[in-house]
């Protein structure tokens, strides 16, 4: 696991604090997360029944498009036929994915590898659509795998929770019984600190 710049556990009752630790870093580490979190912290209350959670990531990745790994153009006018041609594989799956949503499977041609054919009408405004069409959002993953952090290191029966994503910014609370907005609130605030302690 890459190292966090802020990693802090805090527990009303001493024993708990360490032993969450060890949980969240494994989580982390099972997740991936570590290059993407750069400070977090965990606040563990079993008098209140609550777990609070803040997180700051280190930055966000931009949203991957087509002309972000593929080169695109208008390879046979007379057909009306576009190239797809593939750089980085990575992403392959996915666009396929929105190829077929878009033209259909049998119209989405695949004579090698990394090389895809489409027809299209409007040739111009087809390859502009193209290079422009998100094929995968990194933020969205991420979020989701926070989310997951989250839950899994929250404490068994805590099944009332919040979670929120702003920026570079999560935030994540927890009870088995409601939550009271302060509660939201002071997760809010831990974030707000962990921001400030750059």
């Amino acid at each position: 696991m890459e190292a966090l710049e802020t990693f802090i556990v805090e527990s009303t009752v001493q024993d708990e604090g360490d032993a969450y630790k060890s949980i969240v870093a494994d989580i982390i580490t099972e997740l991936v997360l570590g290059g993407s979190i750069g400070r977090i912290k965990v606040v563990i209350r079993p008098e209140d029944s609550l777990f609070q959670m803040a997180v700051i990531l280190r930055g966000s990745q931009p949203a991957v498009k087509v002309s972000d790994m593929a080169e695109v153009e208008i390879s046979n006018p007379i057909k009306k036929e576009i190239t797809v041609s593939i750089e980085q594989e990575k992403y392959l799956p996915e666009l396929l994915e929105k190829l077929w949503a878009r033209y259909g499977r049998t119209k989405v041609y695949q004579p090698e590898r990394r090389t895809l054919v489409m027809s299209a009408e409007d040739l111009d405004a087809e390859v502009e659509f193209l290079k422009n069409m998100v094929i995968a959002d990194p933020q969205k993953t991420l979020q989701s795998r926070l989310v997951e952090m989250a839950i899994r290191a929250t404490p068994e029966g805590f099944r009332v929770r919040y979670h929120s994503m702003d920026n570079n910014v999560f935030v994540f609370a927890a009870s088995e019984d409601i939550l009271k907005p302060e509660w939201i609130e002071e997760a809010r605030q831990m974030a707000k600190e962990l921001m400030g302690a750059e």
